[in-house]
């Protein structure tokens, strides 16, 4: 087939999101796929407001272009950002079927950094969004019962993998910091909870790996935590790989696909009993409990090599059929318009 990708969120952004996007795409190309991407680097974009390393598109000129020159069989649309606002709108306006993919919990974290709105707002506007899709793919199951009860419909459970050959234990080095290594990965920013984890009294080190709004405040706040800044590739492997316990402090998470990395490389987990960790781990590679620093004590104790064999499991074809199985294909081929519809006066026509 061929299938368009409309995501708000694209490299060089380094996230969930586009990690498994571009993981996907690659195997979807293995197995004969042909795949085109929206995304705001085609179009001009403003900062986020208090994130601006988020790139937002404003204003999409030749969005509609691009789609028919593509003559797509399939469409996905990856987030709720702009982009995938005008891709809901377009598909609507034509009747043409598309998916969508529940990647974030933006009710909560919109609510963490603007309280006064309300999470139970932020839902509302999920769902609307979501409801007009064939499916909307989910990462897990305990999120699928948890949109359920929130009243979101059509859900289809859709994997995660992890690249083993990337993270290994066979990228061990030697750290300069005293063991036991505590280590964090992902965004530095108000909805991953890491001043719970920073705050604990740890014997040997903490250290960050990652950039984000709240990384120059978190280093003044904890200076005797390491904060190594952004890495990819085969530093970032040696990370995973180094540490003694890969530390998971986040409650609002839908999956948690450094997870599967530190598992891959052979480092147990701690982390709060909540959606994503519940769904990944299992006792003999990870320990979640209320008591962070008590999850922490007993994942030290774990068997680094059962971490491995378990990440094994997951692969990134796996993943890809599945979002194959997902979509749901036009019933006809697109064919390109020869007279403009009629204005498109709102992106939530």
């Amino acid at each position: 087939m061929k299938i368009l990708i409309v995501s708000d969120a694209w490299v060089p952004q380094t996230n969930g999101v586009v990690t498994t996007m571009t993981q996907v795409i690659s195997q979807l190309e293995k197995l004969g796929h042909t795949v085109k991407v929206l995304h705001p680097g085609l179009y001009q974009t403003i900062p986020m407001p208090g994130y601006k390393e988020i790139p937002l598109t404003w204003r999409a000129n030749g969005f509609d272009k691009h789609i028919r020159a593509f003559q797509p069989d399939a469409i996905h649309i990856v987030t709720e950002g702009p982009l995938g606002l005008r891709a809901r709108a377009w598909c609507l306006r034509r009747n043409r079927p598309f998916t969508t993919s529940f990647h974030t919990k933006f009710a909560e974290y919109l609510n963490k950094r603007l309280p006064f709105i309300p999470v139970g707002l932020g839902y509302a506007l999920l769902r609307w969004f979501h409801a007009p899709a064939k499916h909307t793919l989910v990462s897990t199951q305990s999120l699928i019962d948890d949109l359920s009860q929130r009243g979101f419909e059509h859900l289809f459970k859709w994997n995660r993998g992890v690249d083993t050959a990337l993270f290994t234990p066979q990228h061990k080095i030697e750290q300069p910091w005293p063991h036991p290594i505590h280590l964090y990965v992902g965004r530095v920013a108000v909805e991953k909870n890491l001043p719970e984890f920073l705050k604990l009294d740890l014997p040997g080190s903490k250290v960050v790996v990652g950039d984000g709004p709240d990384k120059a405040l978190l280093e003044k706040q904890f200076p005797n935590a390491h904060f190594v800044g952004k890495l990819s590739g085969i530093p970032l492997a040696q990370q995973f790989a180094s540490a003694d316990v890969f530390v998971f402090p986040s409650k609002t998470d839908t999956y948690g696909l450094v997870m599967l990395e530190a598992l891959a490389a052979g480092t147990p987990i701690a982390a709060y009993p909540t959606t994503g960790p519940i769904d990944i781990l299992t006792p003999q590679t990870g320990v979640m409990a209320d008591d962070l620093q008590e999850a922490i004590h007993q994942a030290l104790t774990l068997d680094h090599s059962a971490c491995r064999d378990y990440a094994l499991q997951f692969s990134w074809q796996a993943c890809a059929e599945t979002f194959v199985a997902a979509l749901s294909p036009f019933p006809e081929t697109l064919e390109i318009e020869t007279k403009p519809l009629p204005p498109n006066k709102s992106l939530i026509s």
